[in-house]
């Protein structure tokens, strides 16, 4: 299978979730292997694709990961004589705020201008200017939509547009099996966000894939619970009209379904985050190319017409492996010397055939309907 940025992306995510399913299981060495597999595709997507723009979160991913490598190693050390004592809460903030800003604005995601408008209206307004906003403001996000199509890259980007502090959450940086820490590292990030926002520094708190972490599933077990439900309390205590706190929770799932409904009504803006348009297509193309040597027979409007039904991820990966063909062949035949050849329609046309869009269109028609019943933009 193609080592695609969008397949190695999907692979570390599988890993950490399953990490995390063998963590609250107390299954130590099942935990350990499956968090240092996903910290070696990170690794490996940083290092073939160092302009990538969610690479600061993908360090930051390795970091929480590895610290929770050696809590875990300590654990199964101290197993059998529960001397253990857990990780101190405070560390726990410490590790998930971003020291650096991501380093991605609205102007490196192409298109989504519906969705850009959303939050500019959400967030980025209020906190200019709060006078303006006498009955508060929405202090909850959804970002949901089939994988791939930048949701993580929105969430970085607020960050940099409102020079806020980005805390990034996952099971991984909060699940716990001790009794009662994971509710607690709840409650120490949100007092900590709002220490911040306080001193006038407003923090995006972001929830990547919030369904493995909040959602409904059959086998979950009473500190799942715990969890969901301070997270409901302290995104309550957001609303609170008498105080102006500064504090966003944005979430980001490609499975909305898993959420319950009290945890949906939290978020006073659910945004569907779809498959590009055409517009969206011909905007992703110009920004993939732009450093890129096309020949006179490459046109983006057509090219955009035969990319319909792919995600942003997928056009990434077919341009660069349009781009690479050239690349090989410089190497094959010249041995590595001079520049790469002009790339031509027939490299796309011959990439674009052996590669399927990743999202079919009975999953489109799942994400849509559940639009239908939820929708709040």
């Amino acid at each position: 299978m193609s080592q695609s940025y969008e397949y190695l992306e999907g692979m570390a995510r599988q890993y950490a979730i399953q990490a995390v399913r063998y963590d609250k299981e107390g299954k130590f060495d099942d935990a350990i292997k499956n968090y240092k597999k996903a910290v070696e595709v990170l690794r490996k997507i940083i290092s073939l694709y160092p302009d990538g723009g969610l690479n600061n979160i993908y360090k930051q991913w390795v970091k929480e990961y590895e610290k929770r490598i050696k809590d875990l190693e300590s654990m199964k050390l101290a197993a059998t004589s529960q001397s253990y004592i857990p990780s101190n809460s405070e560390d726990v903030v410490n590790e998930v705020i971003f020291k650096e800003k991501p380093g991605v604005t609205f102007n490196d995601i192409a298109d989504l201008v519906d969705v850009k408008e959303a939050i500019r209206e959400a967030i980025i307004y209020p906190t200019l200017r709060p006078e303006l906003f006498p009955l508060g403001w929405h202090r909850g996000i959804l970002l949901f939509g089939p994988p791939g199509c930048g949701k993580t890259l929105l969430a970085a980007a607020v960050a940099t547009e409102i020079d806020g502090v980005f805390i990034h959450l996952d099971a991984a940086s909060i699940m716990s099996k001790w009794l009662g820490e994971a509710e607690k590292n709840v409650a120490k990030i949100f007092k900590k966000a709002r220490e911040l926002s306080q001193n006038g520094k407003p923090v995006i708190i972001f929830i990547d894939e919030v369904d493995s972490l909040l959602g409904m599933y059959n086998s979950e077990v009473g500190g799942e619970v715990r969890v969901r439900n301070q997270f409901l309390k302290e995104m309550d205590g957001l609303l609170d009209k008498s105080f102006k706190y500064f504090i966003y929770v944005i979430a980001a799932t490609n499975k909305p379904w898993r959420l319950d409904e009290a945890f949906i009504r939290r978020f006073q803006k659910r945004i569907f985050i779809p498959l590009p348009n055409k517009e969206a297509r011909v905007e992703l193309l110009k920004l993939y190319t732009k450093g890129l040597k096309l020949a006179s027979d490459v046109e983006l409007e057509k090219l955009s017409e035969m990319l319909e039904g792919y995600t942003s991820s997928d056009i990434k990966d077919i341009v660069m492996a349009a781009h690479l063909r050239t690349v090989k062949e410089l190497f094959e035949r010249h041995g590595g010397s001079g520049e790469p050849r002009e790339i031509t329609v027939g490299d796309f046309n011959d990439v674009i055939k052996s590669r399927k869009p990743s999202v079919s269109r009975e999953a489109v028609k799942v994400y849509e309907s559940w639009y239908e019943k939820f929708k709040a933009v």
